[in-house]
């Protein structure tokens, strides 16, 4: 097998990847560690990396691109539950997501996983239309002339573009009511920019009781015709990206010196599988079935895709491996 490109973002499940405690059996990798909106604009507009980290939502577009240049593998190695990244301004009198129909809500990226989950989690459990505010579109922390990788914005939407100013500064000044992001903006907390819903962490535990769904961001793909030439690569990357979650699991559990800044992280773990149950962050199609169902649905509401996928659909390579399915 030829040396491999491997572009995936910098976290605890990935470094083991890129510092060899992990290896993918059989390939010679080379992996890059980027920041994930330079690694997304990196990859989707030069497709450098053979093997990378993909945005779930857009991972689903590129299933309706003649000869769908990717194939996934099903391991998510960022998830987020969304609600604690919606923010409002101090400004503004919006109360409940109801509320912000007819007004302005800030997103960097239209398609990213973050907007996604949000507008079909505010319509379906808090009532707001996904197609009542305008969409302001930005750069979060700068100010920027265009999109950084291609987009597209389906019809029934409201848009507008902002050049002139940041999102954290439109929503700091009023300028837009709301902001749904992947990353706080830097007007938050101090610069009079509010989370939106008081207790996000309540919302967001009672959403998972209810659905049972922890939201995947992002999804592992490669490149189609890698995936032709090593048939054997995506279960390889599989039983990989498993062991490097075990392993930072691992890391978490032992207590003798701290991974992170966070005093409790081992009391914050256990406490965090209590609530979401023993597996919280599964791999494979099983497990992530109804998630999966889910993202399609509200990408199809959002009309970001027209094709009815199956969970199915998104794991389908070379021989339709029965392990990527179970």
């Amino acid at each position: 097998m030829s040396r491999l490109r491997v572009g995936l973002s910098d976290s605890a499940r990935t470094r083991p990847l890129a510092d060899g405690r992990v290896v993918v059996e059989g390939a010679d990798l080379d992996v890059t560690l980027m920041g994930v909106q330079d690694l997304f604009n990196h990859q989707l507009a030069e497709h450098t990396f053979d093997i990378c980290e993909f945005p779930l939502g857009t991972y689903l577009r590129s299933l309706e691109q003649p000869g769908q240049p990717y194939l996934a593998v099903p391991v998510f190695p960022s998830r987020h539950f969304r609600l604690s990244s919606v923010y409002a301004s101090e400004r503004s009198d919006v109360v409940v997501p109801a509320d912000l129909a007819g007004r302005r809500i800030g997103i960097p990226t239209f398609d990213m996983a973050a907007g996604v989950w949000l507008r079909g989690i505010l319509q379906e459990r808090y009532g707001l239309d996904r197609f009542a505010p305008t969409y302001v579109i930005g750069g979060l922390e700068h100010a920027r002339t265009g999109d950084e990788h291609p987009q597209y914005y389906p019809p029934g939407f409201t848009f507008e573009h902002r050049t002139d100013a940041s999102l954290a500064d439109l929503l700091a000044a009023g300028e837009i009511d709301a902001l749904m992001t992947a990353r706080a903006p830097s007007t938050w907390p101090d610069g009079g920019v509010r989370r939106f819903f008081k207790d996000p962490r309540a919302e967001e535990l009672a959403y998972h009781r209810e659905t049972g769904i922890f939201p995947a961001m992002h999804v592992v793909a490669l490149k189609r015709s890698v995936a032709e030439a090593y048939p054997e690569l995506p279960m390889a990357l599989l039983r990989a990206f498993t062991q490097a979650q075990a392993v930072a699991r691992a890391q978490l559990l032992d207590s003798a010196a701290l991974e992170t800044f966070l005093p409790w992280e081992l009391d914050d773990l256990l406490e965090t599988e209590r609530q979401l149950g023993p597996d919280p962050w599964p791999v494979g199609l099983a497990a992530n079935r109804h998630m999966l169902a889910t993202t399609v649905e509200y990408c199809l509401a959002d009309g970001l895709i027209t094709t009815e996928f199956t969970p199915e659909d998104l794991f389908r390579g070379p021989g339709d491996t029965d392990v990527l399915h179970t």
